[in-house]
């Protein structure tokens, strides 16, 4: 039996998208995120069951992510989702977005794992919490592409954040959209104006606190002609959270159309 698919119509506001009118990474992730949530829902396993009746929480620990188009401001698109498969500790979700004719905007591959709220630690899958996906249950699920690392000797730019109240999501740790949000705030405005990404790849190491500092480094390689390359790293108290290496195109939005 295939896999549950979920689908929703929704339509880019103004406060979603970025000077170019696109839909931004974060808030891309955090759309896509809801459609999940929306099929938890209808699935009875959302995430306050989970907590009250398990006292655990799904958590994402990787996404690839690859973009034909981002979508823009007041356009309507189809936000697709299903859980597809599953070994003891991961789940692997996949979700697209599709414009108004069909065409595949983006497609995000995800891992995911359930942790013990209390013990902060990886639990194994129940049948009973995966069964109204309709996932395969493998060996093996897919291996994600791994973000290259910022070596010591490059010449990184950096920024820091204080991890705010807002920042906090459900689960009582840092949304996972914060991550490629501080990521990208590393890189100069003139760039990204200029550039949009063709490609992300991230992948989530360490939870992060309330009020804890973190530094958002990135390398930029330019050394191929045919595309540019940014690197990036998430760290606080000089341990990893997050790293990402992204894929760039030119841009061919403009501000304010």
């Amino acid at each position: 039996m295939p896999a549950h698919h979920f689908s929703e119509i929704h339509t880019i506001p103004f406060y979603e998208c970025d000077v170019n009118n696109r839909i931004t990474i974060p808030m891309l992730i955090n759309i896509l995120i809801l459609a999940s949530e929306h099929q938890n829902e209808k699935l009875g396993v959302d995430q306050r069951y989970l907590i009250d009746k398990y006292g655990i929480g799904w958590v994402v620990t990787s996404y690839s992510i690859h973009i034909t188009k981002l979508p823009q401001k007041d356009m309507k698109v189809e936000m697709t989702t299903r859980g597809t498969s599953y070994n003891r500790y991961f789940a692997y979700r996949e979700f697209w977005l599709h414009d108004e004719a069909g065409n595949e905007l983006v497609k995000v591959e995800s891992i995911w794992a359930l942790m013990d709220e209390k013990a902060r630690k990886i639990t194994a899958i129940a049948d009973d919490v995966i069964a109204p996906y309709q996932s395969e249950k493998v060996r093996r699920i897919p291996r994600l592409p791994r973000p290259d690392k910022i070596e010591e000797t490059s010449q990184a730019t950096a920024k820091q954040y204080r991890v705010r109240w807002s920042d906090i999501d459900f689960n009582g740790h840092v949304n996972n959209s914060r991550y490629p949000e501080w990521m990208l705030d590393a890189l100069p405005m003139t760039f990204l104006n200029a550039h949009e990404p063709a490609n992300i790849d991230i992948r989530f190491e360490n939870e992060v606190t309330y009020g804890s500092m973190v530094t958002s480094s990135v390398v930029v390689d330019s050394s191929d002609n045919d595309r540019i390359k940014t690197v990036h790293d998430i760290t606080s108290n000089d341990v990893l959270s997050a790293t990402a290496s992204i894929i760039w195109k030119e841009s061919k939005a403009k501000g304010n159309d």
